[in-house]
């Protein structure tokens, strides 16, 4: 009898993960996301360092709220930012090896507080060197922050550290919507103004040394072992896998209510799929190893 039992484990495993996914499809029913149309982009006269007036057509990506990820691009090291001392910077001389890039706004009293909150929480954490292993960057998109703003900013999030941190290892960056707009969009970053406040994906992503996007990181909590290990992979040099190609798999695109929902028909006949195969697995290989005993 005691020999039966492994042949009963698993049913009652595959019978478990059918249940599982089943309460997941009630999840997904009960939290998909709608996309609503934008209108047409306008083009925005702006005021760009060395070119006096522009105008300015953001591209349609640029005027909806979403993240196309794009692992394995560059964003342009040769963008100019101001840090939170006034000075004008450049990209290429920030990021000096793998970087975090926060993209938020400091006046936000929601969810960008909470995300450089939680990177100020998990940045001790680390067993790299700030600073010499690994730079962190928040860079602001709204146009009209200036660097008292961000030296604020910068201050209260070291403050929540508690903790010594090399000022040179986290600046805040401050710029013109050109330049934003060129950083944003190489990272398929689109975000939206709403009066005072921004519609905008709660992201950060990080960059190799050479500005290549090696993984992107959702929410505004992270843990230390994922950092580290988006930090080591752009150091390396290798394009990190996201949960979105997870999510692409488990989830379908619904044209006409416009959402995606829960695509039970493909992950529970994967899971039906592997488990067979895995049974049959065991039924082979355990029958072999009974026989040669």
């Amino acid at each position: 009898m005691p020999q039966s039992r492994p042949c009963l484990v698993w049913p009652a495993l595959c019978l478990g993960l059918l249940l599982w996914l089943g309460l997941l499809a009630g999840a997904a029913h009960a939290t998909t996301v709608h996309i609503h149309d934008q209108p047409p982009a306008e083009p925005v006269t702006i005021e760009a360092p060395g070119q006096g007036m522009v105008e300015v057509t953001p591209s349609p990506a640029e005027t909806e709220v979403g993240l196309d990820e794009r692992l394995g691009a560059k964003i342009p090291l040769e963008l100019s930012f101001r840090d939170e001392e006034g000075q004008v910077v450049r990209l290429g001389d920030l990021i000096s090896g793998p970087t975090i890039i926060a993209p938020v706004y400091f006046q936000c009293s929601n969810v960008c507080n909470f995300l450089q909150g939680g990177l100020a929480k998990v940045l001790p954490q680390l067993k790299l060197e700030p600073g010499v292993q690994y730079q962190v960057l928040s860079v602001s998109f709204d146009d009209t922050e200036t660097p008292e703003q961000a030296r604020k900013s910068k201050k209260i999030y070291f403050d929540a550290m508690g903790g010594p941190f090399p000022e040179s290892a986290w600046h805040f960056l401050t710029g013109d919507l050109a330049t934003i707009h060129q950083l944003t969009g190489a990272a398929g970053y689109s975000f939206k103004r709403q009066g005072i406040d921004f519609l905008h994906p709660i992201v950060v992503f990080v960059v190799a040394k050479d500005g290549t996007i090696v993984r992107y990181l959702h929410g505004t909590s992270f843990l230390a072992m994922d950092l580290s290990l988006a930090l080591m992979e752009a150091e390396e040099g290798r394009i990190g896998t996201t949960i979105r190609k997870l999510v692409t798999y488990c989830f379908s695109y619904d044209p006409e209510g416009k959402r995606y929902v829960f695509n039970l028909l493909r992950v529970s006949g994967t899971v039906i799929f592997l488990c067979a195969g895995g049974f049959m697995a065991f039924l082979i290989f355990g029958g072999k190893k009974k026989n040669q005993s």
